[in-house]
């Protein structure tokens, strides 16, 4: 898949209009792009970095119905969520399995709780249960996890883990094969609406060539951004009726909030399933899960005023995570334990007055449309992606911007791209071929040297990624084609410079291997005060 000319590629779409262009290539705009393509619609999806490379890499890794919303009496949402769980559990096996959890309570008490709690949990996914819940003895959770401080009992739930940034990448294949243009590293720099829909301009990140597409319609998909589209493009000069146009522009509808998750090494956490901690000192949970070879710990919930678009941690999430992980999951933790640390940004939906925490704040979506033809949508999760993308393309037609499609696009049955009918590893285990679904007989099947880079990653996997799936630079192939950043931010940083030279020769761009070396250290902890408060 060399990356054509962006007046090539704009080109392709000949004179007509497309009926949709979905701006932002994370979860939610990656599943409207489906859900439009396969209705039959004419679709473009445009994403300015590279697919899932915000919020939707960032996640714990977890496809769950959300066990810690039965507090708050989030009933509906939690169904919503499990339901969507089964579909994407079947939708790529290969990429969201099944993983059990264990809650280790020290007193009686809590264990009723805890145990109470995750049964009605079990009850609500009623036939979607991916497993039992039961009690578990302090001699079986020590054999589980060694670590562990003592506890009365505990008790064992079932959820999902997934692989979010490949599951993004596989969403954008699923929708390109089914004839939407997908485009990465491309700007959307104005939007203006006309008698005949929207024009938007666009430029190419990498050579500055410019270009402008027309649509009958526009969903506004850019996660914990879609402010700065709403107030920066809408309310541009260019655009007919201006602010005064939408009531809406003046709010802000999304409150950030920070999630910072340790990577370490199973030696360091020795886990064979993942735990979950439903009290910290602050309310808050924590998880500790098997993921890739390694150990994900996390997270944290902190409200920002900004959006950045590499956003770090603050020494004080950095602090809590270390501490309560030696409170509760037993290891006192070291700077040298740490293989990675990253953070990422929620786009929590908040358009109330009430000051509460952004843990207090629902994780429901918000759609709105704002003008004729011009759709927001934020909020929601990964689970959720799907449903969501329905909710998009069905306010379309309800609002007569969209005409009713002929075609009954069942995304819950239609396979992503690449998936196998069953997976033949387990994501809690080190990463392997087998992540590229049926495309590993692919790659296994290409000619020439096949140098071995590291963590699993070969020469001919990163060919195949900048041919098919879209990879241009580095931090691509080694932050969401495989997820090397994510795992260990100092073999990331050794594996580039090979990275960087396969990718240079199958497109002919600048990997922009320096930046990504600056990345690697962002995400390597020198130091506790290393965040910044």
């Amino acid at each position: 898949m060399i990356r054509p000319d962006l007046n090539q590629w704009t080109a392709s779409q000949s004179s007509h209009h497309f009926d949709v262009v979905v701006v932002g290539g994370g979860a939610t705009g990656l599943g409207v792009a489906v859900q439009a393509a396969l209705e039959g619609r004419r679709i473009a999806l445009i994403e300015g970095r590279d697919f899932a490379s915000g919020t939707s890499s960032r996640s714990t890794k977890l496809l769950h119905g959300g066990v810690r919303y039965l507090a708050q009496g989030q009933f509906r949402l939690i169904q919503e969520a499990l339901r969507e769980r089964s579909i994407m559990l079947k939708l790529a096996p290969h990429l969201a399995q099944p993983i059990p959890f264990v809650v280790a309570e020290r007193k009686w008490s809590s264990w009723l709780v805890s145990s109470l709690g995750l049964n009605i949990y079990q009850m609500l996914s009623r036939n979607l249960s991916l497993g039992p819940t039961a009690g578990v003895s302090s001699k079986a959770l020590h054999q589980i996890a060694p670590t562990l401080p003592p506890a009365a009992a505990g008790v064992r739930y079932w959820d999902g883990q997934f692989d979010d940034a490949r599951y993004a990448i596989a969403l954008a294949q699923t929708a390109n094969a089914a004839g939407a243009m997908i485009r990465n590293h491309t700007l959307v720099t104005s939007l203006q609406n006309n008698a005949e829909g929207w024009t938007l301009g666009l430029r190419d990140s990498f050579d500055g060539t410019t270009s402008q597409i027309r649509t009958r319609c526009v969903v506004n998909a850019t996660g914990v951004w879609v402010d700065d589209l709403r107030h920066q493009l809408l309310t541009s000069p260019k655009t007919s009726g201006g602010a005064s146009s939408s009531k809406h522009l003046s709010d802000r509808w999304v409150q950030p909030s920070q999630g910072v998750h340790l990577v370490v090494s199973r030696e360091v956490l020795p886990l064979n399933e993942a735990v979950l901690v439903p009290r910290t000192r602050d309310g808050r949970v924590l998880f500790a899960i098997p993921w890739l070879g390694s150990i994900v710990i996390g997270t944290t919930d902190t409200p920002r005023n900004d959006a950045p678009l590499e956003p770090r941690p603050y020494s004080h999430e950095l602090k809590f995570l270390f501490e309560e992980s030696h409170r509760h999951l037993g290891v006192k933790l070291h700077i040298s334990d740490i293989k990675s640390v990253w953070a990422g940004l929620r786009p929590l939906v908040n358009r109330t007055s009430d000051e509460r925490t952004t843990s207090q704040i629902s994780r429901e979506h918000l759609i709105v449309r704002e003008q004729p033809g011009f759709i927001t949508v934020t909020g929601g999760k990964w689970t959720t992606y799907r449903s969501m993308a329905e909710l998009v393309m069905k306010s379309l037609v309800e609002s007569n911007d969209l005409p009713a499609s002929s075609v009954h696009a069942q995304t819950q049955n239609h396979a992503l791209k690449g998936a196998p009918a069953f997976a033949t590893h387990r994501l809690r285990d080190a990463p392997s071929l087998n992540l590229y679904g049926t495309a590993s007989a692919i790659i296994q099947d290409m000619t020439g040297p096949n140098d071995t880079i590291g963590l699993g990653l070969t020469e001919h996997m990163v060919r195949y990624s900048a041919r098919n799936e879209w990879a241009v630079t580095v931090e691509d192939m080694l932050a969401r084609r495989w997820r090397a950043l994510f795992l260990d931010a100092r073999m990331a940083k050794v594996m580039a410079p090979k990275v960087a030279r396969y990718l240079q020769a199958e497109t002919g761009i600048n990997p922009q291997l320096h930046d990504f070396e600056i990345l690697c250290d962002q995400y390597t902890l020198s130091e506790i005060s290393q965040g910044h408060d």
